[in-house]
């Protein structure tokens, strides 16, 4: 088994479940430190949830979609890169059954999520935006991508400064859950939460890299077609963590954290798109998009701006105890799976 290129269907679908296995227990386990580092760095749970949490839960996915392109796979670079934008979004509306004492868009409505979200939005259309431009790069690479590359980091500073001298604050009430660090004395030393993240984060990366050779094999062997297998189980594989510590975050009273790393992950995610575009050697990867995928980036724009306005109305408690947005979002989410095996690799 140590050429992938020989696995059978059932090695290749052991390897995968193996490195979901990988991604979903050592992504749960760097929730908890991002947390610590988020208290030890004082840099607030939103922003450590964009960047750490959203980063280093999303590695396994970037390191699928940027060895897929580099393998001329853009069908299965794309799906994956923003498929899991729709998974972690169906993640949070999940998260949101975690949370019994009100919906999580009223509890974790912040000035950074909502930031984190309008970045989000702009990514999403500039991805769009892409495919309809001349098809020109320099050095293989299409000018949208650093492009993206500079509106993430712009996006980061605006995050950053809505933490810090806030314009505005959402009204709170009994059920508002604010950013509240941990006492210090009970947070271990920078230095061994650092070495611990940056361990957690290679396995990731590791399980990521094995499982393109798992994926590929996988639509090689089946009817699905590589965007399938991108948006509906790698996405869904790498995109485990995200579930999990969302979960594990609301249990933990750590909102902002849950609700900031599902969108900042998701933010991160399209840069997915960025770098598998620098990675892939035939021109533009946006030029290579399947209508599919670009149907699969619509709709997380649409569930993006669901997300919102639900951030902006806050409804104390919705029907199944469940915000109305987080309804919306798995309705989608349902429904553009459905679609997507309709349309076939489009």
């Amino acid at each position: 088994m140590i050429d992938p290129a020989g696995w059978t269907l059932f090695q290749s679908t052991l390897v995968f479940l193996a490195c979901t296995l990988a991604i979903g227990v050592f992504g749960t386990w760097i929730t908890g430190v991002v947390d610590q580092l988020a208290d030890r760095t004082g840099v607030g749970e939103a922003i450590a949830g964009a960047v750490l949490l959203g980063a280093s839960t999303s590695l396994g996915g970037s390191v699928l979609s940027v060895t897929a392109a580099f393998n001329d796979n853009a069908d299965l670079a794309l799906g994956n890169a923003l498929g899991g934008i729709g998974v972690q979004f169906a993640a949070l509306a999940v998260a949101d059954f975690a949370y019994r004492q009100a919906n999580l868009e009223h509890a974790a409505a912040s000035a950074e999520n909502l930031m984190q979200s309008g970045l989000l939005i702009a990514l999403l259309a500039l991805i769009l935006i892409a495919p309809t431009l001349p098809d020109v790069t320099l050095w293989g690479i299409h000018p949208i991508t650093p492009i993206m590359l500079a509106l993430y980091g712009y996006g980061l500073r605006m995050i950053r400064t809505a933490h810090d001298k806030p314009m505005w604050r959402p009204t709170r009430t009994h059920e508002t859950r604010e950013d509240e660090p941990e006492d210090l004395d009970k947070v271990p030393a920078m230095a061994p939460l650092a070495i611990r993240f940056v361990f957690l984060m290679l396995v990731l990366g590791a399980a990521g890299y094995v499982m393109e050779h798992a994926a590929s094999n996988i639509a090689e062997s089946t009817w699905f077609s590589f965007t399938a297998v991108g948006v509906l189980f790698t996405a869904t594989a790498t995109s485990l963590p995200e579930l999990v510590t969302s979960i594990a975050a609301v249990r933990r009273g750590a909102l902002t954290l849950a609700v900031g790393g599902i969108i900042g992950g998701n933010a991160f995610d399209t840069l997915f798109t960025a770098a598998s575009d620098v990675a892939y050697r035939n021109g533009s990867i946006y030029h290579a998009m399947p209508k599919s995928v670009a149907f699969w980036a619509a709709l997380t724009l649409l569930m993006a701006a669901v997300l919102i306005m639900g951030l902006i109305r806050r409804e104390k408690q919705g029907p199944a105890g469940i915000g109305v947005e987080s309804l919306v979002i798995l309705a989608l989410y349902a429904a553009g799976v459905a679609l997507l095996l309709g349309m076939g690799s489009g």
